[in-house]
């Protein structure tokens, strides 16, 4: 929804000839001047370059696309010459004239169904170049929308008689570096972004690529040096650079490849099964390529960059969309001490042939009617509204590495799940319960149950789905970010709108902003969560370094609150070890944001900590505004948030490696009001290998002229909730 808007206060455009296409130069600034994108043509090719206050981020970089060889006839005009004129006619990066630049602004002001903030504002200034290649009469339009914080670019292809058809090789948008910037990165992989961060210097990353790659990763294709986006950077003078990429539609998704000599990047899209990049066909366009930069790490947390390049939401009623506070029967499978499958035999036949009445429960199976009645109880008893089941349907003791085409069916409980009696006894107390779909990769399987899928949810009265691919991709040979899955997982989505369910996709593509456009889309994982906790471990910064990187294109369902750090208490032969605190656990509330929260904890560890617990029941999940108090990647995040219709204010504060000293100023809060702040901090001796459940909590009476000194340990945090002091 769209409050107010100047529309393209200025339009201006020229064309020119062959001869004056010689001096090309254009620029566009951002509108407060700090941000300006210089564009060119040399020797035909098109070029363009940043700068951010007056100094250089972006030196002059290469961009186009090259076309792949098998475009066939109806790509350009009749016929397919030899020689070189063949491999110009792959060239969508040279041999260019400049005909058009249109400048254009527009300042809107829109809502997000939900949020960091109630209202974001959507203030650029435009340009847009027409190139045409007058040697095979084709033209493209490249189109910079310059923010106060960055910019955006993307190519778009009108339709046109020799260009309808195409095949993409490679796209070739560079990004060439001005020095050797410290960055924060994870190698590149077509199917997993579920990597540790690592921090280092450009120079570096092939040195150490190696060593961050893990076995399952599948970069057949990088030259040791391809990192993921969101990749976060920080010059040697202090600014901070982020390159991304916003509404993935239709295309591969992007990687970045780093000639390491020259530090350049170039973007390398995912392959298909048969090495294609893209298939596309005019009119169409690329996703946007993004550029954030601040020389305050805070600009870039708050920026809206990503989600201001996609299109507004296309869905017309959205009062069924709702942000979702849940628990679930899960963490107890992750730490091993139950399962997903009914039973220990592993069937032999295909699903639907084994006829389960005839089998024994194995007598760990979680998704049990006693199991789940429990959990819908401790919902109700603390105001969650929703209890997440996994393994509740047919199909566990045979899902996993057999590339098996037909495993699931999504709509045929186990013997000991009672789906309508225990949807019944949840709505009896307020609660709903969340659908789990693991479709082991299987998305064509997927989407040939999909309507019958949701139309189960529909009849039992679930909202909302967390869907998984885990596994290798059918169709056998397309990996999680190829083109072939960005459009399954919009088929999806768009599906559920029309069912009215919500969307939480696990090892799916990295987020792109799409959830402004679809606000059904209230969750994602597509990096390392809370599960790897249980699985080794993650590094203590790894939090600290998600809301610069991972969260950048949109909310991450993280599964935070775990309060029993030591796994082999849930299961003794787990000796993983959760590299947090429990305050630093309450943290992730706030700093981490996600419209769809869990309390990923087993029920008897919330009730061996009550006072603690008492923050995850009262933290909000949406939120009028927010206020990023300081921050520095994968070392420390401090953000204040105001929960929307409401006048409480929640605070989190996540430490990396080291501890952090913050000193806090509560100048947000309304001036002449006084508050009760209840703060929970990581105890003096709290350490999250050692003494990770050490924690004070202490009120106290502020106003908007307060200072708080609080210490977070490493891997810890604190977490503060401030509501306003009735007078009685």
């Amino acid at each position: 929804m769209i409050k107010k808007s100047i529309l393209a206060l200025f339009v201006a455009a020229f064309s020119c000839n062959a001869s004056q296409s010689a001096f090309a130069a254009e620029n566009i600034a951002s509108p407060d001047g700090n941000v300006i994108v210089n564009f060119d043509l040399k020797n035909g090719a098109p070029v363009y370059s940043v700068d951010y206050k007056g100094k250089p981020i972006i030196l002059e970089s290469r961009l186009g696309l090259e076309l792949d060889s098998e475009n066939g006839r109806n790509s350009f005009a009749d016929g397919i010459s030899s020689g070189n004129d063949n491999v110009d006619r792959l060239s969508l990066f040279n041999g260019f004239e400049l005909t058009k630049a249109e400048r254009a602004t527009l300042d809107e002001t829109w809502l997000p169904v939900w949020g960091e903030e109630s209202e974001i504002r959507n203030h650029y200034n435009e340009l847009a170049v027409t190139l045409n290649q007058p040697k095979f009469d084709r033209h493209i339009i490249i189109r910079f929308r310059v923010y106060n914080e960055g910019m955006g670019l993307r190519y778009e292809f009108p339709q046109q008689k020799n260009l309808n058809y195409f095949v993409i090789r490679e796209e070739r948008t560079q990004f060439a570096m001005t020095g050797d910037h410290t960055a924060w990165w994870i190698p590149g992989d077509y199917d997993t972004q579920e990597y540790d961060y690592t921090r280092s210097k450009l120079s570096e990353i092939r040195g150490l690529m190696q060593g961050a790659i893990t076995e399952n990763a599948s970069q057949t294709q990088f030259s040791h040096t391809g990192v993921q986006t969101s990749l976060m950077m920080k010059t040697d003078d202090g600014i901070y650079l982020n390159l991304h990429e916003a509404a993935l539609v239709n295309y591969s998704c992007m990687h970045l490849n780093l000639d390491d000599k020259n530090m350049i990047f170039e973007s390398w899209l995912t392959p298909d099964a048969i090495g294609k990049k893209g298939f596309m066909q005019t009119p169409c366009k690329s996703p946007w390529r993004t550029v954030i930069v601040s020389d305050n790490a805070c600009d870039i947390l708050a920026s809206r960059l990503i989600l201001n390049l996609n299109e507004p939401c296309k869905i017309a009623d959205t009062s069924w969309i709702k942000p979702v506070k849940y628990v679930g029967v899960w963490w107890e499978m992750i730490t091993g001490k139950g399962s997903w499958a009914y039973t220990d035999e592993l069937p032999s036949v295909r699903i639907g042939e084994t006829d389960y009445s005839k089998t024994k429960p194995n007598g760990i199976h979680s998704a049990n009617n006693e199991k789940v009645r429990q959990y819908i109880d401790f919902a109700a008893e603390n105001g969650f509204s929703q209890v997440l089941v996994e393994g509740w349907n047919i199909g566990w003791e045979d899902w996993y590495g057999q590339y098996k085409e037909d495993v699931f069916d999504f709509v045929t409980p186990y013997p000991d799940f009672d789906i309508k009696a225990l949807n019944d006894y949840a709505h009896s107390k307020g609660v709903r319960l969340m659908m789990h779909h693991e479709t082991s990769s299987s998305a064509t399987n997927y989407e040939r149950h999909l309507d019958e899928a949701y139309s189960l949810m529909n009849r039992y009265g679930y909202n909302s789905v967390k869907s998984g691919y885990v596994g290798n991709i059918i169709p056998r040979g397309e990996h999680h970010y190829s083109q072939w899955m960005i459009n399954h997982y919009l088929y999806c989505l768009k599906k559920a709108a029309d069912h009215k369910i919500m969307v939480n996709a696990h090892e799916a593509v990295r987020p792109t902003g799409l959830c402004r456009t679809y606000p059904n889309l209230i969750g994602n994982e597509s990096a390392r969560g809370t599960e790897y906790q249980a699985f080794g471990g993650s590094k203590p910064g790894h939090t600290s370094i998600l809301p610069f990187t991972r969260l950048q294109g949109g909310p991450m369902d993280y599964t935070p609150g775990i309060f029993e750090m030591n796994i082999s208490k849930i299961n003794p032969k787990n000796k993983s070890h959760v590299n947090s605190t429990i305050c630093g656990q309450l943290a992730l509330y706030v700093t981490l944001y996600s419209p769809l929260q869990m309390a990923a904890d087993i029920i008897e560890n919330y009730r061996r900590f009550p006072d603690a617990f008492q923050f995850i029941k009262d933290v909000a999940i949406d939120w009028q505004t927010s206020k990023y108090l300081e921050a520095e990647p994968m070392e420390y995040i401090t953000i204040a948030r105001k929960a929307k219709d409401s006048d409480n204010w929640f605070i989190g504060s996540v430490a990396g490696e080291k501890p952090h000293l913050s000193t806090v100023k509560l100048d947000f809060l309304d001036k002449g009001v006084k508050y009760e702040a209840t703060i929970y901090a990581d105890a003096a001796d709290a350490d999250y290998k050692t003494n990770p459940q050490a924690y004070t909590i202490s009120k106290k009476t502020v106003t908007a002229k307060s200072v708080l000194k609080l210490n977070a340990a490493a891997g810890g945090g604190y977490a503060i909730s401030i509501k306003p002091i009735v007078k009685k």
